[in-house]
């Protein structure tokens, strides 16, 4: 038997630190922060009183970032690699999708 497992939202995902603490484990200035925000490399949620908030992925994804800054990289160049990355990420979902539905409706199972 086929059992679907709803995968809940990863810790590594939550957007739960604030800029200051991003600051402390990036080395990176709140500006250089608000940058890469800015050039849409980093998707910080806002609190309810407006302050960023970001997740451990998104902590990685800034010292990406700031590595590939440093080797000369332009940032619409990283932001180009991100939508690559992402559009494979995104196919290979919908692909193990598609193959869960084949499987539950070959086995008579429900989603």
């Amino acid at each position: 038997m086929i059992f679907i497992v709803q995968q809940k939202e990863s810790y590594i995902d939550r957007k739960v630190i604030s800029i200051g603490v991003v600051r402390e484990l990036t080395g990176l200035s709140d500006r250089q922060i608000r940058y890469y925000e800015e050039r849409k490399l980093v998707f910080p949620e806002r609190s309810k009183g407006g302050n960023r908030k970001y997740s451990f992925s998104d902590v990685k994804a800034l010292v990406e970032i700031a590595d590939k800054i440093e080797d000369g990289v332009q940032t619409h160049e990283i932001r180009q690699e991100k939508l690559k990355e992402n559009r494979k990420i995104e196919q290979e979902k919908m692909r193990k999708k598609m193959l869960q539905g084949q499987l539950n409706a070959h086995f008579g199972l429900r989603n």
